[in-house]
């Protein structure tokens, strides 16, 4: 039988996670492909799963009144989804394939579980996800000050 545990042991992600620990995360791990155009979840629905992309590209949108607005892509590599980890573990943006994906998912309520039965684990992961998020943030603040702060002598 064939295992994810030497994909999720290059993952960057994983970098220096102690080899007991990617034992217990690969029971929780699954290989999925998206075509281009599928949903892989909607804006308020629950969140139990987060995603290591390895080929393809995912568009993370925001829905307004005026439709779908695509905030930030991600692409091989990257990761997608911290929802799962964080209460009340629903997402709070939608994601769709801009191109035929393959990615390892890893369900949320098996790594709550793990994480549950050894805080170290979940204390590992949340340092990981909070580096994540601390990247989008900066990316996100990078787009409003280009959309919104004027360069010196430009008008909007």
């Amino acid at each position: 039988m064939k295992t994810l545990e030497p994909i999720l042991r290059e993952h960057p992600f994983f970098e220096g996670l102690e080899p007991s620990y990617l034992a217990l995360i690969v029971g929780c791990a699954s290989n999925v492909v998206f075509k281009a155009g599928d949903v892989l979840f909607r804006d308020g629905e629950e969140a139990n799963l987060f995603y290591l992309i390895r080929h393809g590209r995912l568009a993370l949108e925001l829905t307004s009144e005026r439709g779908p607005f695509t905030m930030l892509t991600i692409g091989d590599g990257e990761i997608l989804g911290w929802s799962w980890i964080i209460p009340p573990y629903h997402w709070h943006f939608s994601a769709r394939a801009v191109e035929d994906t393959r990615a390892i998912t890893l369900d949320g309520n098996c790594l709550r579980a793990k994480c549950e039965e050894d805080h170290h684990l979940g204390y590992e992961l949340l340092k990981r996800f909070a580096r994540i998020l601390e990247d989008r943030l900066r990316a996100t603040q990078l787009q409003l000050l280009d959309v919104y702060c004027p360069y010196p002598g430009e008008k909007r």
